[in-house]
């Protein structure tokens, strides 16, 4: 008993060093959000930073337009990077847990 314990300790700590590990990595993996006109382009990290803005010249003559496309672009880059974010730490948390039975039912 004590050993099966010791032993999903052992794995807790694990899953949370290769999350961390994650983390890290995610920091380093990018991606490019163009809104549909190629106006502005957004490139954000996997761990939602924003990396780079590209305006078009046109668009510094129209606030209210530039405002739009800056709105739309950065939410839609956010949103797929958010889902990167998300699919990769689930799947290594999920990888490094502890064979409890009934835990898969909860995840």
């Amino acid at each position: 008993m004590l050993g099966d314990l010791m032993g999903m300790m052992g794995k807790l700590k694990e899953a949370r060093e290769k999350v961390a590990e994650t983390k890290e990595r995610l920091k380093t993996v990018t991606l490019q959000e163009v809104s549909e006109d190629g106006a502005v382009t957004i490139v954000v990290s996997a761990s939602r930073e924003i990396r780079e803005i590209h305006i078009d010249d046109a668009l510094l003559n129209d606030k209210e337009q530039l405002t739009d496309y800056l709105v739309i672009t950065l939410n839609r880059a956010l949103d797929k990077a958010g889902k990167i974010h998300d699919t990769e730490l689930a799947a290594v948390a999920k990888e490094g847990m502890p064979n409890i039975p009934g835990l898969d039912a909860l995840l």
